[in-house]
C-alpha cells in the first residue's frame, strides 16, 4: 500500500519503523508537528517521529494546521492508498480522511471505546486498570470514535508506569497496524461500531493532575506516581519546596495524619497517606537532579513525624 503516516511521539514509533521496514508497503510522506521549543534552552526541537523520518529518508511533512486548503491539496497530489495515523496531536478533517481508497486507520492506546482522548494510557494508570490494550479505528472527524478494526488486550503490571506501558503499547500497536493493513487490503477486516454508552474519555493532562494528594488512599498516590512518571511528573512539596516523585511502592497501614514522614533510609522515605503509607523511592528536588528519596531526605534534613504540604507551592 502507499501510505502517509501522521505521527509525532514516541508512541508513533515503532509503527513507523514497522512499516520502513515492510516490502508490502510505500512510505510517501510523514506528517508530524512543527518543531517546538524543547528544553532549557527552549531550542527548536524535533519530535520522536520525525528523528525517525529522518533516519529512514521519508519525506517529512509538518503543517501547522492539517485542514488548511494548501495542505488537503497537498496531500490530493500526493495520492496515498491509506493514512495511517498514530499519536499525531490534530483532528484530521473529512476532507482529508476522504482521500485514501483504503482509508484512514488510527492506531489508538486503549482498549476503545474505553480512554478515548489525548492521554488514554495515564488515565488508565490513574484509575488503577488491571488492563489496557491498543485499537485500530476507521478513522472519523469526531475524537476516535471510529468502527473498531482489530484489537489486543495487554495486561497491566503493578510495576508499570507510563514509560513502560506505552513502551509495550507502542509495540503491540505496531504489529496490530500491521495485521490490520494485511486484512484490508484481503478484504477480511471487520468493522465494528463503538457502544457509545461505555465511553469513557481520557482528556490532554492538566497541572492539577500530576499533584500528589496525601489525604487519599495510598494506591491513589502510587497511581498518580505511575501515571505521571515520564510526563509532568507527579509532585509535592515540603517545606515550600516543590518535589518531583516518579518510584515509589505501597508500604504498611498507618494511622498518622496524611503527609506525615514515618520514616527514611535504605533509599525511600515512607509517608502517610489516608489508609497506608507509601515509600518514596525516586525523587527530584527543585532545580536538583533525580536521586533515591532517602538522599534527598538526608540532605535537607528531614525528620520523623515532619509533613509534606498538603497544598504543594506554586511553579
Amino acid at each position: 500500500m502507499r501510505i502517509l503516516f501522521f505521527g509525532t511521539s514516541s508512541f508513533a514509533v515503532p509503527t513507523l519503523h514497522l512499516l520502513s521496514k515492510s516490502p508490502e508497503h510505500d512510505i510517501l510522506g510523514v506528517v508530524t508537528q512543527p518543531d517546538r521549543p524543547r528544553g532549557r534552552g527552549r531550542q527548536p526541537g524535533y519530535s520522536p517521529v520525525k528523528q525517525l523520518a529522518l533516519e529512514i529518508d521519508a519525506p517529512i511533512l509538518q503543517p501547522e494546521i492539517v485542514k488548511s486548503p494548501s495542505f488537503v491539496e497537498e496531500v490530493q497530489q500526493i495520492a496515498p492508498e491509506v493514512f495511517v495515523l498514530a499519536s499525531y496531536g490534530q483532528i484530521i478533517p473529512r476532507k482529508l480522511l476522504n482521500i485514501p481508497k483504503y482509508g484512514p486507520i488510527n492506531v489508538h492506546a486503549s482498549l476503545l471505546p474505553a480512554w478515548r482522548g489525548a492521554a488514554p494510557i495515564q488515565h488508565s494508570l490513574l484509575n488503577g486498570d488491571r488492563e489496557t490494550g491498543v485499537t485500530t479505528i476507521w478513522m472519523t472527524p469526531s475524537l476516535d470514535r471510529g468502527d473498531i478494526l482489530l484489537q489486543r488486550s495487554l495486561p497491566i503490571d503493578l510495576e508499570d508506569d507510563s514509560d513502560t506501558l506505552t513502551s509495550k503499547l507502542a509495540e503491540l500497536g505496531a504489529d496490530l497496524l500491521l495485521d490490520t493493513l494485511d486484512r484490508i487490503k484481503e478484504g477480511s477486516c471487520p468493522k465494528t461500531p463503538q457502544d457509545d454508552s461505555r465511553a469513557i474519555y481520557a482528556p490532554s493532562l492538566q497541572p492539577a493532575d500530576a499533584v500528589i494528594r496525601w489525604e487519599q488512599p495510598a494506591e491513589m498516590c502510587r497511581n498518580r506516581i505511575r501515571a505521571m512518571c515520564s510526563k509532568p511528573g507527579a509532585f509535592t512539596s515540603f517545606a515550600g519546596r516543590r518535589v518531583k516523585i516518579y518510584r515509589a511502592a505501597i508500604s504498611e497501614e498507618t494511622n498518622l495524619a496524611p503527609g506525615t514522614v514515618i520514616s527514611f533510609g535504605h533509599g525511600s522515605v515512607v509517608v502517610a497517606c489516608s489508609d497506608r503509607a507509601i515509600e518514596l523511592r525516586e525523587v527530584q528536588p527543585e532545580s536538583g537532579r533525580r536521586m533515591s528519596a532517602s538522599d534527598w531526605a538526608r540532605g535537607i534534613r528531614i525528620k520523623a513525624g515532619e509533613k509534606f504540604d498538603l497544598e504543594p507551592s506554586p511553579a
